[in-house]
């Protein structure tokens, strides 16, 4: 029998709490407050909502709202969203100790993000990518230890 948390559709979802990064705690944990399912937002309400979670230090709510962003984006736009939710996926993967996960994820947003200039909704993806890659480049040199703070909270618009 599988015992996994499913959505009314039969799509699997993980009602587990989560801690600040996004990890799953054991069931019954008071874990973080986690961004719904079906949670929506015009672009720039998903902005500022990814830019508060990532100026509070949580990359991987940051990503859940972003990541609903690039599900709901038209074509045109669904690489942009799709690289900024990976930004925070990256950044997710620093503050679980995951150099290598880090590395893939920041460089695979930039190569997105970087697709768009002038990018819509006042993002700043020719600078946002150009950090991405400077974080990778600097984690694979000097590890983990050379990400700062200010690093994980860029300013996206």
């Amino acid at each position: 029998m599988n015992d996994r948390d499913r959505d009314d559709a039969g799509r699997a979802r993980s009602a587990r709490p989560r801690d600040a990064y996004g990890r799953p705690l054991p069931r019954g944990a008071r874990g973080e407050d986690r961004v719904p399912d079906d949670y929506t937002a015009p672009p720039e309400e998903a902005l500022a909502e990814a830019q508060r979670l990532l100026d509070a230090d949580r990359p991987f709510h940051a990503h859940e709202v972003l990541e609903a962003a690039w599900k709901a984006a038209p074509d045109p736009e669904r690489e942009l969203w799709k690289g900024l939710a990976q930004l925070a996926v990256g950044f997710t993967h620093v503050r679980r100790g995951n150099a290598q996960g880090a590395q893939a994820l920041l460089r695979r947003a930039a190569d997105r993000i970087a697709a768009y200039d002038p990018a819509p909704y006042g993002i700043a993806a020719v600078s946002l990518a150009a950090h991405a890659r400077r974080m990778a480049d600097r984690i694979e040199k000097d590890g983990l230890a050379a990400v700062t703070d200010a690093d994980l909270a860029p300013s996206l618009s």
